[in-house]
């Protein structure tokens, strides 16, 4: 769906866009958002630059990029983080496209100058990603991966010569493994920035099993966080 073609109104580049629609079940910004943000406020953007966002949530990040004079493209799973984008492109008179579905599978045959993405990272038991429910957000397999993965192996494709994705990282899932994934891929890959998250109430809730795993220390409270910039060139 797209909203209406209006006119974009200038937003603060680092800071998501205030007062957005969060429904129940969507994921609302926070620090790993943040983080994202302050690296993509970092990015020169020409007018009218082709960005894509996988996995919107509110479509915080889009909307900036929108505010930005950019073409967005947000794309996510959920349907109630599409409909959330949705209406708050509305609310903000902000033009942007929203898809519903795979990122690979929905934006297939286009490339942008600018893909940013906070995909769900956190380590799980369970070998299959979820259908359904706000986990879409973040459990991804059992080293964390099964998304990013797919980003590496697609990053190329998505993106115009010397175009550049951002990724949100944990520390937890190998970040330096995606780095060396997305220079075989032929892109410049490097960690660009860092931040330490006290855990939240997943990750605690695992603490047992990512202990057994060895992807956490013992009693270990905070998650290292990192922005992997990839460019191809």
């Amino acid at each position: 769906m797209t909203t209406p073609r209006t006119a974009p109104t200038t937003g603060r580049p680092g800071r998501p866009r205030p007062r957005l629609l969060a429904p129940p079940g969507v994921y609302r910004p926070q620090a790993d958002t943040r983080l994202l943000d302050e690296a993509f406020a970092r990015e020169e953007l020409r007018p009218a630059a082709a960005v894509m966002e996988i996995g919107t949530g509110t479509g915080a990040l889009a909307l900036h990029a929108a505010g930005r004079g950019a073409r967005v493209t947000a794309v996510d799973v959920s349907w109630p983080a599409v409909l959330a984008t949705y209406v708050n492109a509305l609310r903000h008179r902000l033009p942007l496209r929203v898809l519903h579905g795979d990122f690979a599978l929905r934006t297939r045959g286009r490339r942008f100058d600018l893909v940013l993405a906070n995909p769900p990272y956190v380590p799980s038991p369970d070998t299959r990603l979820p259908t359904h429910g706000a986990a879409r957000a973040w459990d991804a397999g059992p080293t964390g991966r099964l998304i990013i993965d797919r980003i590496c192996a697609t990053a190329a494709a998505m993106l115009r010569p010397g175009g550049v994705l951002l990724m949100v990282h944990s520390g937890m899932c190998g970040p330096r493994t995606t780095v060396r994934r997305l220079e075989r891929a032929g892109l410049s890959a490097r960690i660009v920035l860092h931040a330490s998250v006290p855990w939240g109430p997943v990750l605690r809730a695992r603490r047992a099993w990512l202990e057994g795993q060895g992807l956490a220390a013992e009693g270990a409270e905070w998650e290292q966080l990192v922005i992997i910039r990839a460019q191809r060139l």
